[in-house]
């Protein structure tokens, strides 16, 4: 019997047995840095002539990996394995699916401190944010896979006198999963894990300024038990490969989170039937927010101005979650602007040095 779902907890950095584990991870993942990783096309394993270098943002001549770079001949065997693999795996019951997301989490969790530190090496990411970002990876996988066994069998009807009907969610196809570079497990992990437990396989574009960690996520499914081809992973350019994909008629779904102008792209080729096409194209899409901070008079403005500053500038900012509005009552509206710009100010000083 399965637990009911919570989030995975973070850890507080300041405490010396989180601290040392995490310091012994980043000792062991830079001992690993700059490995080379391949296609991963059902069972085969591809070595390309053609790199993409995963480079250090805070230090590019530090190199994470390199990951062979996908041509669009790699693109079409890629949607031919996963067509064919949807076959199968589209009839596997959705616990047994979902089993392999419990386990998947399970390694994770195993490996949280490792899985960080590849991120503050290929993202920058300071130790929270990485650790989020795994602590995240792992709830989707765990929720994921709870709600699949749960929308797995026959739903409820209105019933009809004299009619017997039945509602049943079934799986797609071939879908496209294209991340973005700033969550890089969370977001990679999220996208990949609903598409695979509800039925569906994947043909994975992980971001090219994120391919590493995508290429680590992929093996630990594969430990999990994942069937191959089920998940086919395919780093490569947009242009070269990313439209080819989008506008393959094999193609089922597309799920991508990133920029404004890439996603109406994509929605524009998804609206456009292709030849030998027999279906209309699904694009689930996100493109940013516009993420408000709520306080009302009952709140701790301290709380407040912490977790408002810690949201809009924590790794620099560049997430969609990010606060960008912060709305307050005006019975404590000063207060709380003044202790923002305190911690502002605070924020820039230690960081040049003031």
């Amino acid at each position: 019997m399965l637990m009911p779902y919570r989030p995975e907890p973070y850890m507080d950095f300041s405490q010396p047995e989180p601290r040392q584990k995490m310091l012994a991870a980043l000792k062991d993942v830079r001992a690993r840095l700059g490995r080379t990783y391949p296609l991963r096309i059902g069972e085969k394993r591809i070595e390309t002539d053609k790199k993409i270098s995963s480079l250090m943002p805070a230090e590019h001549k530090t190199v994470v990996g390199y990951v062979s770079k996908a041509s669009q001949d790699h693109a079409q065997q890629a949607i031919e394995v996963a067509s064919a693999t949807f076959k199968t795996w589209s009839r596997v019951e959705p616990e047994t699916r979902a089993r392999v997301l419990f386990k998947a989490a399970a390694i994770m969790r195993r490996r949280v401190y490792e899985l960080s530190a590849w991120m503050c090496f290929e993202e920058s990411k300071g130790w929270l944010e990485a650790y989020a970002d795994t602590c995240e990876a792992i709830d989707f996988l765990e929720f994921y896979g709870r709600e699949a066994i749960r929308l797995g069998g026959p739903q409820a009807v209105t019933p009809f006198p004299g009619e017997d009907n039945e509602l049943r969610y079934i799986p797609l196809g071939v879908g496209l999963v294209i991340p973005p570079w700033n969550f890089p497990l969370a977001i990679t992990c999220g996208m990949t894990s609903a598409t695979i437990v509800t039925g569906n396989t994947c043909v994975l574009k992980p971001a090219s300024a994120a391919p590493v960690i995508a290429a680590i996520m992929c093996e630990i499914f594969e430990e999990a038990g994942l069937p191959p081809g089920v998940i086919n992973y395919l780093p490569g350019s947009g242009g070269e490969i990313g439209d080819y994909l989008v506008e393959h008629p094999q193609t089922r779904f597309v799920a991508f989170t990133g920029s404004m102008d890439v996603g109406l792209g994509i929605y524009e080729r998804c609206g456009k039937v292709a030849k030998g096409q027999i279906w209309l194209k699904r694009a689930i899409l996100e493109m940013g927010g516009k993420d408000c901070i709520v306080v009302d008079e009952t709140a701790d403005v301290e709380a407040a101005a912490e977790a408002a500053v810690f949201s809009a500038f924590g790794f620099q900012g560049q997430k969609c979650s990010a606060c960008s509005r912060l709305i307050a009552h005006q019975d404590i509206y000063d207060a709380l602007l003044e202790k923002v710009v305190e911690r502002v100010h605070g924020r820039r000083h230690r960081r040049e040095g003031l």
